[in-house]
């Protein structure tokens, strides 16, 4: 008695074929010139177009880095437009506490890490150390010591929005509602 789909393997799987009938995969490279990326982020290519550019992560982000949402709206339409939007995303601004806000070391947010970069400073430093460096660099470059100097103006201001952004995130941390 013969079986009519009997293999010709002797019972041991890796001597059968590699599917030698399967397709291969068709993938999209990025359109971004010289990419060899896999791109997997559609972006359109003229407003109200169905036509895409296929970008990789990296050439998406860079593409929709310069993208204005308010482009041709008045100032008042725009107004409105950004007050309910931020009233339907309030709950993403509550779940930041969760470790939602985005990219940074696991502990703090890229704002967070950038500001740290403007101070030279590691991410895991505790807040009086950030203070410190905050007073250093607050003696150094302020107005009142170093009148007549922009450079000294702007470079303060620098600091002042890092330690700014740094001092609300510690806040959020150790506030206890």
């Amino acid at each position: 008695m013969s079986r009519s789909g009997r293999s010709m393997d002797w019972g041991f799987p890796r001597w059968r074929g590699y599917e030698s009938g399967r397709e291969a995969a068709n993938v999209r490279l990025c359109d971004r010139h010289g990419c060899t990326d896999v791109g997997n982020c559609p972006a359109p290519k003229a407003p109200n177009s169905p036509e895409r550019w296929h970008f990789c992560q990296k050439h998406a982000a860079e593409y929709n880095s310069r993208w204005d949402y308010f482009a041709g709206l008045e100032k008042a339409e725009a107004q409105a437009r950004e007050k309910a939007e931020r009233n339907e995303n309030a709950g993403y601004a509550e779940a930041s506490h969760y470790g939602w806000a985005g990219p940074g070391d696991g502990n703090r947010s890229a704002d967070e890490m950038r500001a740290l970069g403007v101070f030279d400073l590691e991410s895991d430093v505790d807040f009086e150390t950030i203070k410190k460096a905050w007073r250093a660099k607050a003696k150094e470059l302020h107005p009142d010591v170093r009148p007549n100097d922009a450079e000294a103006a702007k470079a303060f201001q620098a600091y002042q929005v890092a330690y700014e952004v740094l001092r609300q995130a510690e806040e959020r941390r150790t506030w206890k509602g």
